[in-house]
């Protein structure tokens, strides 16, 4: 409580335990006789008068070090006090402890300029491989038989098709991991197939930039039980990621040791490096290392958090290590691992008919039409007998006419949806029998339960890869088989 010379009149304990002073000393003194910086003091002195001239109410932000707890962040409401007359006799001053709010604050706009620069990077991102595939159609169309173009261009459109692929796939995962729906689908497996799994999907960046590779793995099998998708996953985010950070013409090694019950993986580079100050938040979501234009080598941020978190899930542990920029970096992922797997011994089949490919009539449902077509295409060119239709209706009289063996379906129609469609066709005994296939962008787990509940066998995600279509065909459709 302040009196009009902008003495203390009233203070309790708290300030004492604050500011050290006994409060017989603060009592009927000002900030400034107490020794406060001139700056806080003119603060407070400027602040108080404002209720004494005003006749209302105002607050005070301001932060002090204390002696035990250092620097705090404070929030005082200074409220008049009246006397009989109706005069102010005296300002009251309520103070709190704001510190915690304003880290939170804090918190709160860094991440706010981190979403909207993996926003900015996102765009930025998707741009990169659709300007290829863009300009791939394009020589297509104006030399559309020259072998030379399409052996040129054909493989460019295709791994920049995979790179949007994965760039969609990892904001799924960080989807599914911020609701905690990623669920392991664990196997006996061991390290070597999954290694190997990783570095055939990783071979494509390090060929591109023109990197060596080294490997150093056991030579016997080293088993873990593990989800070996999500884990060849892990390696193969940090084989790409060292090949996108690194000048071409770098170096890779891949090795990997035992180590009492766990198995030690390091995949080592000769790139850009980690500043000191980074090392601790490269796992952190959306985080990069360099945002720098003259050394921007893409990536969304969010790569290093799904292996992190796929790396925990697993019960293991993942680390960075770097001498500083320029000098390189180590990624090191600790696992445990498990008893060997005991494979009976093959059974010999004696020799049979020989399984050939089945001509099926197949119908796909999109209402996207350059998207139906071109499946329409795929399945022709592989002996299929196939026909489009664009909407619910139009899919239902078609599939009384085509009797199909297998519906691709598109989930999000217009009007009557893919459920909708679903259920009329396993209502109707003329086209029960097909099997049904959601075909659809939507690709969560939740999105897989629902297609499931509404009938259908399967569920692919788009952009579709024409071998998944094959294995789908395969697994839900007879082979005629000759001798």
């Amino acid at each position: 409580r302040f009196d009009r010379q902008l003495r203390h009149v009233f203070v309790n304990s708290v300030i004492e335990k604050l500011t050290s002073r006994p409060v017989a000393d603060i009592l009927g003194k000002t900030h400034r006789e107490l020794g406060v910086s001139q700056k806080l003091s003119d603060q407070w002195e400027k602040a108080i008068r404002h209720v004494f001239d005003h006749q209302k109410q105002t607050v005070l932000e301001f932060s002090a070090q204390t002696q035990h707890v250092g620097l705090r962040h404070f929030s005082c409401r200074l409220v008049p006090e009246f006397n009989d007359e109706g005069h102010i006799e005296s300002v009251l001053g309520v103070t709190h402890d704001i510190t915690n709010r304003r880290a939170f604050e804090q918190r709160l706009l860094e991440q706010d300029l981190r979403k909207d620069e993996f926003l900015a990077t996102l765009a930025h991102e998707l741009r990169n491989p659709l300007a290829p595939i863009r300009t791939g159609l394009q020589l297509l169309k104006f030399a559309p038989r020259s072998e030379e173009v399409v052996a040129r261009t054909l493989p460019v459109m295709e791994r920049q098709l995979g790179q949007l692929v994965r760039l969609v796939d990892d904001l799924l995962d960080v989807s599914r991991i911020s609701s905690g729906k990623i669920v392991l689908k664990r196997e006996r497996i061991s390290f070597q197939d999954i290694a190997a799994a990783a570095l055939e999907a990783s071979r494509p960046s390090i060929d591109a930039a023109g990197h060596t590779l080294s490997i150093d793995w056991p030579s016997d099998a080293v088993w873990l039980d593990a989800d070996p998708t999500r884990l060849s996953q892990i390696f193969s985010n940090l084989l790409t990621n060292s090949a996108k950070y690194m000048q071409a013409g770098g170096h890779i090694t891949f090795s990997a040791r035992l180590e009492n019950d766990n198995i030690v993986v390091a995949v080592h580079d000769t790139g850009m490096g980690i500043p000191a100050d980074m090392l601790g938040l490269v796992f952190d979501m959306f985080t990069q290392v360099n945002r720098t234009l003259d050394r921007a080598q893409g990536g969304l941020g969010i790569g290093l958090s799904l292996v992190k978190t796929l790396v925990e899930m697993h019960a293991g542990l993942v680390s960075a290590a770097s001498e500083g920029v320029d000098k390189g970096s180590t990624f090191t992922v600790t696992l445990p691992t498990a008893l060997p797997l005991v494979v009976d011994a093959p059974v010999v089949q004696p020799a049979a008919s020989v399984a050939a490919p089945a001509k099926h009539r197949i119908l796909v449902v999109d209402d996207n039409i350059d998207a139906a077509e071109t499946m329409v295409m795929l399945l022709d060119l592989s002996g299929h007998q196939a026909r489009a239709a664009f909407g619910g209706q139009e899919a239902l009289d078609a599939a009384i006419e085509l009797c199909p063996d297998v519906v691709f379906l598109d989930i999000g129609l217009p009007g009557m949806n893919g459920y909708e469609v679903a259920r009329r066709l396993l209502a109707n005994p003329a086209t029960a029998a097909a099997k049904l296939i959601a075909l659809t962008g939507w690709g969560t787990e939740e999105d897989i339960r629902k297609s499931k509940m509404a009938g259908f066998h399967a569920h692919l995600i788009k952009p579709v890869d024409p071998a998944a279509v094959d294995e789908i065909l395969a697994r839900f459709l007879p082979a005629r088989t000759s001798s």
